[in-house]
């Protein structure tokens, strides 16, 4: 039987002014949730984190079908399985959810890079479930998926193979930062660029993938670790945790502290002008990767024969080229060593009654993750 949730509602892309907390884009409505249908499951979220992802369609950076329910980085308990017989989940169980539904059986995820599965890109960038339609609707009108997961919500339907499952000791508000932060972040430097110990890295953007990014380099092994970010604050969470942190006009306190420059270099702003900053910062040979997402409008300009003179690499880096059940249960060991301290991307847990609030917080740069608790 359908159940009626409290979920976030976003009616259009980019037609809201700041502050958020005035305009209010997202609205707490009452919405009808159907059943999972086979493969799927109905999980009660426990825990969403608010990323730049989610602002970049608010704000129009990323234009979705509307009206969708937002938000994509969470974690819950499974409440109903589509499939009796699944095997692979039980009621009762705690998962963290991935944004990227991979179909499993297309060429890219048979050749284990299911982060670039299209079907699962195709079906996220349509607002529905990858079996096809959307679980969700207000007043009897379809309401569109955000990612596979829409976890600004009490409750939510999502495909079996966006969720992941994890020990039931594990804080909700720190489980679902593993979902997006962790899983992109420590992704771009373990899985993307494949840093090895004893190498340098720079990280440009000081968000919460920018420093679990941070996180992932000093769990590689890499030094030293430089950390570049205009805001102060989140320089000084970086130095807290042993990187070497500029504001990005500080060209000479860069050069000093990594000569040559990178030997990894992760871009995190979603900046076409500080991916040019990043690429140059990266040395002869050097490796730089992406995972911001500028404005589909925004041109990246580089020396087309700076790729060959200087033997240089650009990757792009979508959910950290991770696996998400490979991945997020080794993200969570290196957590559970004290290896990879990811409570220090947390800056404040509340109701979802605060999330256009948190909204203006996430624009202005004074927050790293912001959970929210249905």
């Amino acid at each position: 039987m359908p159940i009626t949730i409290t979920a976030a509602v976003l009616n259009a892309c980019g037609t809201h002014a700041r502050p958020y907390a005035d305009s209010l884009p997202l609205r707490l409505a009452e919405v009808e949730l159907a059943d999972p249908q086979p493969g799927e499951l109905l999980v009660r979220i426990d825990a969403a984190g608010l990323c730049h992802s989610d602002l970049s369609v608010i704000n129009g950076d990323r234009m979705r079908p509307m009206p969708m329910v937002i938000g994509h980085e969470a974690t819950g308990i499974v409440e109903a399985l589509g499939s009796a017989d699944d095997s692979a989940f039980a009621v009762g169980d705690r998962v963290v959810l991935a944004f990227l539904p991979a179909c499993g059986e297309c060429l890219r995820c048979h050749s284990g890079e299911g982060y670039l599965c299209a079907r699962g890109a195709a079906a996220n960038s349509a607002g529905v479930m990858l079996r096809g339609g959307s679980r969700l609707c207000e007043h009897g009108d379809s309401l569109h998926h955000h990612l596979g997961v829409s976890a600004f919500a009490s409750h939510a339907v999502v495909d079996r193979r966006s969720a992941v499952r994890i020990d039931r000791d594990i804080p909700p508000e720190i489980a679902a930062l593993f979902g997006c932060a962790v899983l992109t972040g420590v992704g771009a430097v373990m899985n993307s660029a494949a840093l090895r110990p004893g190498e340098s890295a720079i990280v440009y953007g000081l968000g919460g993938v920018g420093l679990a990014a941070v996180l992932g380099a000093f769990a590689a092994g890499a030094v030293p670790v430089v950390a570049i970010d205009p805001v102060a604050e989140k320089r000084a969470i970086a130095q807290s945790l042993g990187a070497l942190a500029f504001a990005p006009d500080d060209h000479a306190g860069i050069a000093a502290a990594i000569p040559g420059g990178g030997d990894v270099v992760i871009e995190t702003a979603g900046r076409a002008e500080v991916l040019v900053a990043a690429y140059n910062a990266a040395r002869r040979g050097g490796r730089v990767v992406t995972v911001g997402l500028p404005n589909p409008a925004a041109r990246f300009d580089i020396p087309a024969l700076s790729l060959v003179a200087d033997g240089k690499t650009l990757i792009g880096s979508y959910m950290g080229s991770s696996i998400p059940a490979r991945d997020i249960p080794r993200y969570i060991a290196l957590w559970r060593a004290g290896r990879l301290p990811v409570e220090t991307l947390l800056t404040s847990v509340g109701p979802l009654s605060t999330l256009n609030a948190c909204l203006d917080k996430l624009a202005l740069g004074e927050a790293i993750r912001q959970i929210v608790i249905p």
